[in-house]
């Protein structure tokens, strides 16, 4: 850990307009960025007394190696450009808001000749209109399953709607009434944008006249005693009905709002959102995660950025504390939703009286979640205090890598490597190698541990002495590089594949890394050099660590080499041609149709295919030729493929 008087800037070097300022590592990663409105007073904050810093924040300062800054115009720039750079680097200490799910939207697709009513998660596609978000989809299918009976749109994929409308012969929804059936004309296009429209209104909030209209039309039906037509409309009514009960009114004005509240400790914070369209609560999320701030208006604006960076915002939010400089937060929100947005604290009523119940929500879901988590944090602590006693380490390892290799009699050989930081699995950084060999061909379990290792830390060399030699270049950033070196390297295996990680690290010069092996048999921990392995009790925490992590390498690399021997167990007359790659077979066979036609096929036919220029379509031709060539054949069972199949 670095002293951070030895990276401070000077303090007349700073200036004080606002901005955005990133923090690296020894490595050039960033590791944190922020944005202040005086970046002089905001980075002097860092470097002052270092135990009255927020415990998070004294881990930020003493990994960093370095600080830089941006100035801006105003704080919306601020704003802006702070939340671009979290995305762009992911930096570690910058604590993410938002959990991990993408909430589902019950879309109507308006842009469509024929409207089509379906679940939706993800980016907004422009022409389809959107209601929700829904905490489950199946609170949607229930939903839409009961509105169908009065407004009965669309569902069904392009697919199916093209083979009905080849066939002449609607789906079940279309014989059942859950459907209009336009793909065979039952309805005109202009009756089922109608029906659509409805739709959506209702969703929108304006229920009642249709209620009230179809409570007339069972009267009169009544009346005119048609009486299975008034009890068809009466069940309509009851759909209706139940439909409007899923989500009760709150907000009897219409507001389209989102109402947060946090509940927080001395680490970490529970946030509760609950969705209010139309007045009613369409949905409702919670998470817990870790603080980076002491004060709540700063969680605030975090969190507001955070979860309003990839989602649609609403006319509304209603917060707990109002954060820094909300009118710049408003404004930013405004640009986002692409109108003005209200942000601020409820005072009385409905809107008051909601927020309590969000509150409530949220403290009892922090409780929860530390009476879940006390015996793992606990245990993940004890865990890395454990292995760092038994291997002899300086610092508790805060980050491991695992490696595992996997084939079958030496075919198709692949390597994983799995990250754990602070004990718990990073799933961003795990990475896959294809085992090409050593010079001599051999795929053994040593040599193919030995050429991972060799790829993974040659990179690592790459890039510290690439930092080396331009210490105040920008590192790039793309997803392919590895992010950190690890504190302990772990590998499936006992003293031969230690040995041979270890040729790594010492023909590489790195003796920054520790090393350990664990055996399968006994669950013996072997180091370099060594000639007997420690033996950690079985009850220990630090043993179900590294066991978990030699699991998930060897689960990773499993699932890898199935991927690639599922793929390599049929071979087409295209595979192994030079210069014809994936994309390359596919445009072929999309205009040939198969690997027959594509064999009668001339090389000036071959070279009008796009991609395919006049030396490719010369070779495709040569290399297939004009005789009949061996057919392909299904390796698993033997099985011969037809043409059309081997595609």
């Amino acid at each position: 850990m670095a002293d951070p008087a030895t990276y401070r800037p000077a303090a007349g070097s700073i200036p004080t307009d606002p901005g955005v300022y990133r923090f690296r590592d020894e490595h050039g990663r960033v590791i944190y960025v922020g944005k202040a409105k005086s970046l002089r007073s905001r980075l002097s904050s860092y470097f002052q007394d270092i135990a009255a810093l927020h415990p998070r924040t004294q881990r930020m300062v003493r990994a960093g190696a370095s600080v830089e800054w941006t100035v801006v115009a105003n704080e919306v720039e601020a704003l802006q450009l702070e939340y671009s750079w979290i995305k762009e680097y992911d930096p570690r200490f910058n604590v993410k808001y938002r959990d991990d799910k993408s909430y589902p939207y019950l879309a109507v697709t308006m842009g469509e000749e024929f409207p089509r009513a379906q679940v939706r998660r993800g980016a907004k596609r422009k022409g389809t209109r959107y209601f929700g978000p829904y905490t489950h989809a199946w609170a949607i299918r229930e939903t839409l399953d009961l509105l169908l009976r009065v407004f009965p749109v669309r569902t069904c994929s392009k697919g199916v709607f093209k083979r009905a409308e080849q066939s002449g012969r609607p789906c079940l929804l279309g014989y059942i009434d859950k459907c209009s059936a336009p793909c065979v004309g039952w309805v005109s296009p202009e009756e089922h944008r109608a029906l659509a429209e409805e739709l959506c209104d209702f969703l929108a909030g304006r229920t009642d006249r249709f209620v009230r209209r179809l409570e007339r039309e069972m009267k009169a039906a009544a009346a005119a005693l048609d009486f299975e037509q008034a009890a068809r409309l009466r069940d309509d009514v009851t759909a209706l009905t139940k439909a409007l009960e899923k989500s009760a009114v709150v907000l009897p004005d219409g507001t389209d709002a989102d109402v947060f509240a946090l509940a927080d400790d001395e680490l970490e914070v529970a946030i509760q959102v609950f969705h209010v369209r139309g007045g009613r609560i369409r949905g409702q999320r919670g998470w817990v995660a870790e603080k980076d701030a002491e004060d709540l208006p700063e969680l605030v604006e975090h969190l507001l950025q955070q979860v309003y960076g990839g989602e649609e915002v609403p006319r509304e939010v209603l917060v707990p504390v109002l954060p820094p400089q909300e009118e710049d937060m408003a404004a930013w929100l405004g640009e986002r939703r692409g109108s003005r947005v209200t942000l601020r604290v409820p005072q009385r009523g409905d809107k008051r009286a909601l927020m309590a119940t969000v509150e409530r929500n949220a403290t009892q879901s922090l409780a929860r979640h530390k009476v879940a988590r006390a015996g793992d944090l606990t245990a993940r602590s004890q865990a890395l205090q454990e292995l760092q006693e038994a291997l002899g380490l300086d610092d508790a390892p805060l980050r491991i890598e695992g490696y595992d290799i996997a084939h079958v009699q030496g075919s198709d050989v692949v390597g994983s490597m799995v990250v754990f930081e602070d004990g718990v699995a990073r799933k961003s950084e795990y990475r896959r190698f294809i085992v090409r060999g050593d010079v001599e061909g051999r795929t053994d379990d040593t040599a193919s541990m030995h050429e991972v290792l060799s790829r993974r830390f040659a990179r690592h060399v790459k890039d510290r002495e690439a930092e080396a030699a331009a210490p105040d270049a920008q590192q790039p950033t793309e997803a392919s590089r590895f992010a950190y070196p690890p504190n302990l390297v772990v590998v499936d295996g006992g003293a031969p594949q230690v040995a041979a990680a270890q040729r790594v690290l010492d023909e590489l010069g790195i003796v920054d890394v520790a090393l350990v092996g664990l055996a399968k048999r006994l669950e013996e921990v072997w180091l370099p050099g060594d000639e007997y392995p420690v033996i950690l009790p079985r009850t220990s925490d630090a043993l179900f660590l590294l066991q978990r992590l030699r699991d998930e390498a060897h689960r990773f690399a499993n699932t890898f080499h199935r991927e690639r021997r599922s793929k390599s167990m049929t071979r087409s007359a295209l595979d192994g041609i030079p210069g014809l790659g994936e994309s390359r077979r596919k445009a072929l066979l999309a205009r040939f149709g198969s690997v027959k036609r594509i064999r009668a096929a001339s090389a000036q036919e071959l070279g009008e295919t796009p991609g395919i220029g006049p030396a490719l379509a010369e070779r495709i031709a040569a290399e297939l030729g004009p005789t009949e060539s061996a057919p392909a054949v299904n390796l698993t069972t033997g099985e011969v493929l037809d043409e059309g199949e081997s595609r």
